[in-house]
């Protein structure tokens, strides 16, 4: 059978082969984002009532009026934004398809979209399978400071789009408004288009505000926004997320979302819609938890001579392998799964060349027994 050309150097993302792996030795899970915590009652509450009230038919493909509503006041209060929830707001199947629909619907095969390096792997991919040009601006660890001359070098002539991730999956960092006015300079210059990724927005450490880089004049009319449920409701398996844009994007966007998933699930979307209900000290005491999980993970890899490039913001931390003295990554997150059964990502996965062959990703969004339990095991590493 014959095999179409984007995907014949396309593979599974070391994300998921490393959890397959852990599965195979029944170790500990710090590889994938699978986000294993409690759903909060008020969410899934609101999804259960849903069922039992039958309203388990298709939505618009838009998403539900109740969560487009819920997600409009939210944009409004934290992000800095206003949006038509009639015409600005599209409800998806997760920002991972927001992402899909939004190249799908704006760009042309042949268009360059330029990443940040280090990226997440499924905003390269998916732009592959979309038939577009990839483009990269390698950014420096630790700080992986945004410059405008390093951004400048990376546009080519057919470069249409740049992808903003904040905070950063993988490296947790966070763009400030500084670096985003940046951002914002060049896209005016270039006339491009700014897609983001802001799906960790609530998970940020040592007070740092979260910047939508939509917020920052200049850019609201050239940015689809894209932003999700799953982390911040820890209901990474309930696929939701949504892009916001002005309102012919919106349209676009929209109809790509129908032909390719029709819409999200109903039910779920209504439980989501409850979670913007939610008190300020939830989105607070979800902050505090996670700084807590991220100073221990931190701690225990720098005693296991791992030493972390401490995140911002996000749940991932990029450790430095290299004192294992292994190649690649890849060989180095498979001898710390044989030996500590602790599962990671490979730095390969977020880099084109050698920079990621000396970093590990973990990730610590795991109940406080499971985490310390991996930590304990990577703290005495040898």
């Amino acid at each position: 059978m014959r095999i179409a050309r984007r995907l014949q150097d396309l593979a599974q993302s070391d994300i998921r082969r490393m959890t397959r792996e852990c599965e195979r030795v029944s170790g500990i899970n710090l590889g994938q984002g699978i986000c294993d915590l409690p759903t909060p009652p008020l969410v899934r509450d609101g999804a259960i009532a849903a069922i039992r009230e039958n309203r388990s038919t298709y939505s618009f493909a838009e998403g539900a009026r109740e969560l487009r509503d819920a997600i409009a006041k939210k944009l409004a209060r934290d992000n800095g934004l206003r949006a038509d929830p009639a015409s600005e707001i599209c409800v998806t199947v997760g920002a991972s398809g927001a992402y899909a629909s939004a190249i799908s619907a704006l760009l042309d095969p042949g268009d360059g979209i330029l990443l940040f390096e280090p990226y997440y792997g499924y905003h390269l991919n998916a732009a592959l399978v979309a038939g577009l040009t990839p483009e990269f601006a390698t950014l420096t660890p630790p700080d992986f400071t945004v410059r405008e001359e390093t951004l400048e070098a990376a546009i080519t002539a057919r470069t249409r789009a740049m992808v903003v991730c904040t905070p950063s999956n993988p490296s947790g960092k966070m763009f400030s408004r500084e670096e985003l006015s940046i951002v914002s300079r060049v896209a005016q210059k270039r006339d491009l288009l700014l897609i983001t990724d802001e799906i960790y927005e609530y998970i940020r450490y040592d007070g740092r505000p979260h910047v939508s880089p939509a917020s920052i004049p200049g850019l609201r009319e050239r940015t689809v926004s894209i932003m999700g449920l799953s982390k911040t409701f820890s209901i990474t398996g309930w696929r939701l997320g949504y892009a916001v844009a002005p309102a012919e994007m919106t349209q676009a966007i929209t109809l790509v979302n129908d032909l390719y998933f029709v819409c999200a699930p109903t039910p779920l979307q209504l439980g989501a819609a409850k979670g913007f209900d939610a008190p300020r000290n939830y989105f607070d005491e979800l902050q505090s938890g996670y700084q807590r999980k991220r100073d221990l993970i931190c701690a225990a890899l720098q005693r296991g001579g791992l030493p972390p490039v401490v995140p911002e913001g996000a749940y991932y931390v990029l450790a430095d392998c290299a004192r294992l003295g292994f190649p690649t990554s890849r060989a180095a997150a498979m001898h710390l799964l044989e030996t500590t059964g602790v599962a990671s990502v490979p730095g390969s996965a977020f880099y084109r060349g050698a920079e990621g062959e000396r970093l590990l990703r973990f990730c610590f969004a795991k109940d406080d027994g499971v985490l310390e339990e991996a930590c304990r095991r990577l703290a005495a590493l040898r």
